[in-house]
């Protein structure tokens, strides 16, 4: 109940901070949160970008709990609703769901909670929203706010563009007093464009967080056996952590879960080729079980609020970056040390320039996408800092090399290209511009093939002048020629062409400096469980008491784990080493419901394990 704030409350001053502390049991708020939940109350309308795990929720849940009313949560995924619900019961907020999975007297229950003030939080999807009976039923509530998930949804130009997002925008014509909130955590300039036109939210205030999240470890590297890649770097640094893998293609993702299911891992497939019921049976899994690595398409992530996945790897060329962050900021959403790790080919580029050439999109859309392509394969191409590069790309200064990625632990090394350059670009020009990279190495190289001598290419100028190099080293060179717009692929067949910026270099007018592909991967050599001293040998066997502790009490309500306490709350409590209630009211993410509900338990476990 809202009256359940205590006036007496240290915070009482402030509405909003004591909320957060008796319900979400933080002491501060972070970043734009308090500016953003102010601009609600005063019955404004505003558009937040904040990075996945940057506590956008408590924007609308803390109005949702100052106002009296029901604040409406427009989600597009069952599997976010439901786990936010969970999470929110919890923590004593009143919250509920209207989705397929219920039935109708379930509904009608709802409706009915709604109705008598018995709901703080509502969420819908979007097509349950605008149905007439639905927009006629909120007519009756009196309405705190409308919240906007995932906004970039109602966007062709964002990376999982949803049609009945388009609809929403019924919200400000039907129900123009009531303030709304659009967020997501990625949007460049043409999807918050979007985002005020479709949503009619042109006197929206833009709130824009720093998109950094400077827990992620990032890593790129060139690819070569990506699955001994992935198993090195699993090995090194996530023995035993949950985590979650992305392939391109359905086949791939069947192959990698077999594959690491076979190298002693629980991995689990997820793509849309698979029956719902089974998909729906893996993420449950993923979701409620430990170190569980889910090997999937792109088909899975938004909206899994899982907060202690370690890791993300990408053995495939994202789309864009703004994809690219999306799926990496779901590792390390409770603010712990986590990594990101892509494995990255010239034939990713091929493959997915191919796959954009057959789309039905049209001719904008498709320019639209093959920049954004260009765009990431700069990126894993990149001498410079990772974090800045990202973050340059949102429109976002990062003054300061990271310190926390693969180019700044282990600065690139670089080499004069400029004579292999030319010899390349020519090598492309003298055969026509229509040969792939494997091709093109071979002429290069001076091998002679049964293609290549009945095409006449070994009487060219170029063939054999490239035996300084190594076939991997040409391959490296193209990708970064293509990374650099000296050369493009045509989307048809692959062949390399040459571009207007590759005339300079080809004349000797522009020197070209190559990045040195690293041997092997860098271990980032940080500790998995951060603030947890490893010499101290108390540690990390009350770490797994309190995993134990976490797990079973999850078991007996059938929810996650995580929605009991995340990874940060047991941090605090093995750090802390808390002896009475009030001492354990202090811990990061233990509210007034939580304190009451496991208090006792959490306090007995703390006391047998330092009596044992």
């Amino acid at each position: 109940m809202r009256q359940a704030v205590n006036d007496t409350d240290h915070h009482a001053v402030d509405p909003s901070l004591a909320v957060l502390r008796q319900y979400f049991g933080f002491e501060s708020f972070r970043g734009f949160q308090k500016e953003i939940i102010d601009h609600l109350l005063s019955g404004q309308d505003a558009i937040a970008l904040m990075p996945t795990g940057g506590g956008k929720s408590l924007c609308y849940q803390i109005p949702a709990l100052l106002r009296p009313g029901v604040a409406i949560v427009v989600s597009p995924l069952i599997a976010l609703m439901q786990d936010q619900v969970d999470a929110l019961w919890q923590n004593g907020v009143r919250a509920a769901y209207i989705n397929s999975t219920l039935s109708a007297s379930q509904i009608g229950t709802v409706l009915q909670q709604a109705r008598h003030g018995a709901l703080d939080l509502l969420y819908m999807a979007p097509e349950r929203l605008l149905m007439d009976s639905s927009l006629a039923f909120l007519d009756e509530l009196p309405l705190v706010l409308f919240a906007i998930d995932e906004a970039h949804c109602v966007s062709q130009w964002g990376h999982d563009f949803r049609p009945e997002y388009l609809g929403l925008s019924v919200l400000h014509d039907r129900f123009p007093q009531v303030p709304r909130i659009a967020l997501t955590a990625t949007a460049n300039a043409l999807t918050r464009a979007d985002i005020i036109k479709h949503l009619h939210l042109r006197n929206a205030r833009l709130f824009v967080a720093s998109f950094d999240r400077p827990n992620i470890h990032y890593t790129v590297v060139a690819k070569k056996e990506a699955k001994n890649q992935l198993k090195r770097f699993l090995d090194a640094e996530h023995p035993g952590d949950a985590g979650i893998v992305y392939c391109l293609s359905r086949n791939k993702v069947e192959e990698v879960a077999h594959w690491l299911t076979a190298c002693g891992r629980r991995a689990l497939p997820y793509h849309a080729g698979l029956d719902k019921a089974v998909r729906q049976q893996h993420q449950a899994i993923f979701l409620r079980e430990e170190g569980v690595i889910m090997v999937a398409t792109i088909a899975f992530g938004m909206g899994i609020d899982k907060p202690d996945v370690r890791f993300v790897a990408h053995l495939d060329l994202p789309k864009s970056l703004e994809a690219y962050c999306q799926e990496t900021g779901r590792a390390g959403r409770d603010g712990l040390p986590a990594n990101a790790f892509l494995t990255y080919g010239y034939e990713d580029v091929i493959k997915l320039r191919q796959l954009l050439a057959n789309s039905q999109l049209d001719t904008a859309l498709k320019r639209v996408a093959r920049q954004q392509l260009d765009t990431i394969l700069g990126y894993c191409e990149t001498t410079q800092c990772r974090r800045q590069v990202l973050l340059r790309h949102f429109d976002e200064a990062y003054a300061q090399p990271c310190g926390n990625c693969d180019t700044c632990r282990a600065p690139v090394a670089t080499w004069d290209g400029s004579v292999a350059a030319q010899k390349a670009l020519s090598c492309v020009y003298r055969t026509g511009q229509r040969f792939g990279v494997e091709y093109l190495v071979e002429v290069l190289l001076g091998k002679t093939s049964e293609r290549l001598l009945a095409l006449g290419h070994e009487t060219l100028s170029t063939f054999g002048i490239g035996r300084e190099l190594t076939a991997q080293q040409w391959r490296s060179v193209y990708r970064q020629l293509v990374a650099a717009d000296l050369v493009a692929v045509n989307a048809e067949h692959g062949g390399l062409y040459l571009t207007q910026r590759s005339r300079p270099v080809l004349r000797g007018e522009q020197p070209v400096r190559f990045r040195q592909d690293p041997k092997a991967l860098v271990p980032t050599n940080r500790p998995r469980k951060e603030g947890m001293d490893s010499s101290d040998p108390e540690t990390q066997p009350l770490w797994e008491l309190l995993c134990t502790v976490r797990r079973e009490i999850a078991q007996r309500q059938g929810v996650p784990a995580f929605l009991i306490f995340h990874d940060a709350t047991l941090r605090d409590l093995v750090e802390k080493k808390p002896k009475t209630l009030d001492a354990l009211a202090n811990i990061h993410g233990i509210g007034k419901r939580k304190l009451q509900t496991y208090g006792e338990e959490i306090l007995g476990a703390l006391q047998k394990f330092f009596h044992r």
